[in-house]
C-alpha cells in the first residue's frame, strides 16, 4: 500500500463471528481493503449529488432521501458490527448527504431569472471584467443590477458584451456602469447532449446575458483602476501580440480570451487545451519555482542552513505562492481545488509524510464538493480529478512503482526509463479522459499522450520559468531577452497543437453518449483505480459493458435546435446537412457535434435527397418524409397543409396552422418549447429532447416562459395531447424571431 496513512484498525472476527454477521469472503476482503475505504467518501458524497442532477423532481429526490437513509439503517442492523455493514451504512449516509447538499445549495442559489428577451438600459456594480481581444469584445458581469424598463422577474445579476472600442475609461471591478442592451434568458442546450449553460448559470446566480449597442455609461469609475489582474493581462498582451500572448496571460491570469478561436481549437484537437485553464499543473510549477528559489537564497544563510528548516521557510514561501497565483487567476474552481491539493502536499511534506497520494486526491475532491456540490456534474471537475487520480493510481501500483523507480544506471537508460514513464502515464490519462471528452464535448484525440509528452516539459519548464523571470525583470527594464525565450517556447507549443490537430485521425467524432453508458464506465474505472486487490479488475466489466453501449449507440438522423430555426439530417449516404445556408458557426458546430461529425456540415440545398425552395425543404431517407420550414415568410395554408399531412415530421420555427399536422410528430415552435432541441433517431422511431417530462429542476422553471402551466403540459411528454386552447387556423404560418 503505497499510501502513508496510518493502517485503519483492524476488524476482523473469529470464524463463527463472520459467519453469523457477513459472508465471510466480503469481510476477508474489506479487511485486506480497509485502507482504501476512506477514498471512497468523496465518491459516494459525489454519487448523491449527481443523482440528484438525473433524478427529475423533488419527489424522486426525497424518495432516493428515504431509499438511501432506509438503506443505510438496515445495514446498520444487519452488520452488527461487520466492515461490510458499516460501509454499506456510511456510503448510503454519504448519498443522501451530496443529494441534499446539492439540493441546499441549489436553492441558496435561487436568484431572479429573466423569462424572455428584452431591450432595457441595465446599471450595477461590475463584478468581473473578461477582455476578449480575439473576439473584439470585453465581458462584464454586473451585480446589483436596476432596470428600466424593469422586466418580471428582474435579475439582479447579469453578464453583458461590450464592442472593445466602446469601453470607457474607469470600467474597472467596483465601477458603476450603465448601458442599452439586449438581454436574453441564459441558454439552455441548443440540442440534446450540448452544453446547459442555464444550468451554469443558476449555479452563477446570473440572470441574463445580453450585448450592449450603445455607449455605456460610467456613473462611478472603478476606484483601483483596472485591477491587477487587467493590468497583468494587458501588460502580457503588450510583450507578446497574438495568440502566444493569449497563452502567456493564460498561463500568469487564467485569462485566454486574447487567444484565437483557431488556435483554441488546435489546442482541444490536440489534446492540449487543459493548458490554458490553470490547474494542478500551473499550480505546481509556481510552487516548485518559487520553493526552489527560496531555498537556493536561504542556503546562502549558513547559519539558518545548518538547522535544517530551509525546507519549511520554503514550503511556507510555496504556499503563500499557491494562493497568491489562485487569487491572481481568479479564483475559479478547479484553481481552488489545485491550490487545496498543493497546500496539503506541503503539509505532508512539511509533517514528514508521503505527499502524493490517493488520500491527497480524496481530500481535495471532498473539499470542491462539500463547498460547490455542483461542480460534480462540471467536466473541468471530472477531467482534473480522473487525470491526477489516473496517474496517482497508477504509480501506486507496486509493480510499477518499482519499474520506474530511479536506479543507478547509464544515462542512456535512465532517459529511455523516464521516456516510458511518460508515454504509459500519457496513455492511462487519455484512457480515464476519453469517455468524459467524447460525453461533454463529443469528441475524443488519439494522440493526445504523445503531444503532451512534449507539451508539458515545454511548458513546466522553459515557458513558465521564463514568463517568471520576464515579469520579474520587467520591473528594471530588462525582460526583453527572457520575454523572447518565452516566445520561442510558445510558438513551439502551438506548432504542435497545429501540427496534431491536422494530422489524419487526430480527433474521433463521436455522437451523443448515452448517460446511463458514461456512469458505468465511470463507475467501472472509479472500482480499478481504488482497490487494490485482484477485484479491482472487476471494474473492467462495467467499464466495457457501457463502451460497447456507446459504441452500438446510433448517431441521430435529424436534429432540430429548440427554436425550430435549424437542423441538421443524415442522408443514406451518412452525410450531414443543415437547413439554413447562413447558419452561423456556433450552430454548426453544435449540430455537427450533436451527429458526430468532425467537420463542415454540407448544406441541404446542395444534397442529394432534399428538394429546397427558399422557404421550405422536403427530405426524404427510405420511407421517412420530413417537412422544414426555412424562412419568415408567408407560405399559404392550402399548399402547405397537404405537404404537412404527407410528412412523418414536421419542423418549423413557427406556430403552425390546425391542419398543419404530420403522420407522426409535429416540431413547431409551441412543441419545441416545451420539449427544447430535440435528437431523432429513425430506425428506432425514438426522440430524445432536451427537456425530460416532468423536469423540475430550478434553471428549468426560471427559464419556461410559460410559467408553471407549461411545466404542467410538458409532462404529457413529446407526442402527447395537443395543448388546449390553440389558435385558430386563420390562414397563416405566422412568423419568429431569433431569440
Amino acid at each position: 500500500m503505497a499510501s502513508s496513512a496510518a493502517h485503519a484498525p483492524s476488524k476482523t472476527f473469529g470464524a463463527r463471528q463472520i459467519a453469523a454477521r457477513a459472508p465471510a469472503a466480503i469481510e476477508r476482503w474489506l479487511e485486506r481493503e480497509r485502507d482504501q475505504l476512506a477514498l471512497w467518501i468523496p465518491v459516494m458524497l459525489g454519487a448523491g449529488a449527481a443523482a440528484w442532477f438525473v433524478l427529475p423532481d423533488p419527489r424522486a429526490w426525497s424518495a432516493a432521501l428515504l431509499t438511501a437513509t432506509g438503506v443505510a439503517a438496515i445495514a446498520t442492523a444487519i452488520g452488527r458490527g461487520g466492515r461490510a455493514g458499516a460501509a454499506l451504512a456510511i456510503a448510503a449516509v454519504l448519498v443522501a448527504a451530496g443529494l441534499a447538499l446539492t439540493w441546499w445549495r441549489a436553492e441558496r442559489v435561487a436568484a431572479p431569472v429573466l423569462t424572455r428577451a428584452t431591450i432595457a438600459t441595465v446599471g450595477g456594480t461590475v463584478a468581473r471584467v473578461e477582455a476578449l481581444p480575439a473576439r473584439g469584445l470585453v465581458r462584464v458581469t454586473l451585480d446589483d443590477v436596476r432596470w428600466d424598463p424593469v422586466p418580471d422577474p428582474a435579475p439582479v445579476r447579469v453578464r453583458v458584451n461590450l464592442d472593445e472600442a466602446a469601453v470607457p475609461h474607469g470600467l474597472g471591478v467596483g465601477a458603476r456602469i450603465a448601458v442599452r442592451a439586449r438581454m436574453m434568458p441564459p441558454a439552455p442546450p441548443a440540442v440534446p447532449g450540448a452544453y446547459d449553460f442555464a444550468r451554469v448559470a443558476w449555479f452563477d446566480r446570473l440572470g441574463a446575458t445580453g450585448r450592449g449597442f450603445v455607449a455605456v455609461t460610467v456613473a462611478a469609475p472603478a476606484r483601483d483602476g483596472d485591477g491587477i489582474r487587467a493590468t497583468l493581462t494587458a501588460h502580457i498582451l503588450r510583450r507578446l501580440p497574438g495568440s502566444e500572448g493569449g497563452i502567456a496571460a493564460a498561463l500568469a491570469t487564467g485569462d485566454t480570451g486574447a487567444i484565437s478561436d483557431d488556435d483554441a481549437e488546435a489546442m482541444r484537437r490536440a489534446g492540449l487545451a487543459h493548458l490554458l485553464s490553470v490547474s494542478g499543473l500551473h499550480i505546481t510549477a509556481a510552487v516548485g519555482i518559487v520553493m526552489a528559489l527560496v531555498m537556493r537564497l536561504l542556503a546562502l544563510w549558513p547559519r539558518l542552513a545548518l538547522t535544517g528548516r530551509v525546507p519549511l521557510f520554503a514550503g511556507a514561501a510555496g504556499a503563500a505562492a499557491a494562493i497568491g497565483y489562485t487569487w491572481l487567476t481568479g479564483a475559479q474552481v478547479p484553481t481552488i481545488r489545485s491550490c487545496v491539493a498543493a497546500l496539503m502536499v506541503l503539509a505532508a511534506l512539511a509533517l514528514g509524510r508521503e505527499a502524493v497520494t490517493l488520500r491527497l486526491v480524496a481530500v481535495g475532491a471532498l473539499v470542491v464538493l462539500l463547498a460547490w456540490p455542483e461542480a460534480v456534474v462540471s467536466p473541468s471537475f471530472q477531467l482534473s480529478f480522473a487525470a491526477v487520480t489516473a496517474i496517482v493510481a497508477l504509480h501506486e501500483i507496486p509493480h510499477v512503482r518499482g519499474w520506474f523507480a530511479p536506479r543507478d544506471e547509464a544515462w542512456v537508460a535512465q532517459w529511455g526509463r523516464g521516456l516510458a514513464s511518460l508515454l504509459l502515464t500519457g496513455l492511462v490519462v487519455e484512457a480515464a479522459l476519453m469517455p468524459i471528452a467524447a460525453f461533454h464535448f463529443h469528441k475524443a484525440g488519439a494522440y493526445g499522450a504523445a503531444a503532451n509528452i512534449v507539451a508539458i516539459p515545454l511548458t513546466t519548464f522553459v515557458v513558465m520559468p521564463a514568463e517568471a523571470i520576464a515579469l520579474a525583470l520587467d520591473a528594471v527594464g530588462l525582460g526583453a531577452p527572457a520575454w523572447w525565450v518565452a516566445h520561442l517556447g510558445l510558438a513551439l507549443l502551438l506548432w504542435i497543437a497545429r501540427t496534431v490537430a491536422a494530422a489524419p485521425g487526430a480527433v474521433a467524432a463521436i455522437p451523443g453518449m448515452p448517460a446511463g453508458a458514461f456512469g458505468l464506465m465511470a463507475a467501472g474505472g472509479l472500482w480499478v483505480a481504488l482497490w487494490r486487490t485482484r477485484w479491482r479488475l472487476a471494474g473492467l466489466i462495467p467499464v466495457a459493458i457501457g463502451a460497447g453501449w456507446a459504441l452500438a449507440t446510433p448517431p441521430p438522423d435529424l436534429i432540430v435546435t429548440g427554436d425550430g430555426r435549424h437542423l441538421a439530417w443524415r442522408g443514406e449516404d451518412g452525410t450531414v446537412a443543415i437547413l439554413r445556408d447562413r447558419a452561423g458557426d456556433y450552430v454548426r458546430d453544435t449540430l455537427a457535434e450533436g451527429a458526430g461529425l468532425d467537420d463542415e456540415p454540407a448544406l441541404l440545398s446542395h444534397s442529394a435527397g432534399a428538394r429546397c425552395n427558399r422557404d421550405l425543404c422536403w427530405l426524404e431517407r427510405g420511407t421517412w418524409r420530413v417537412l422544414a420550414t426555412r424562412s419568415a415568410y408567408f407560405v399559404p395554408v392550402a399548399a402547405l397543409v397537404p405537404l404537412c399531412r404527407q410528412a412523418d415530421i414536421v419542423v418549423s420555427d413557427r406556430r403552425l396552422p390546425r391542419g398543419c399536422r404530420a403522420r407522426w410528430v409535429t416540431l413547431d415552435r409551441a412543441t419545441l418549447a416545451r420539449t427544447g432541441g430535440v435528437a431523432v433517431t429513425l430506425a428506432q422511431r425514438k426522440a430524445v429532447s432536451v427537456r425530460r417530462s416532468g423536469d423540475a429542476h430550478p434553471w428549468v422553471r426560471s427559464s419556461d416562459r410559460g410559467g408553471e402551466k407549461r411545466v404542467a403540459r410538458g409532462k404529457r411528454g413529446l407526442f402527447g395531447a395537443e395543448k388546449r386552447g390553440r389558435d385558430r387556423d386563420d390562414g397563416r404560418t405566422g412568423t419568429s424571431r431569433d431569440r
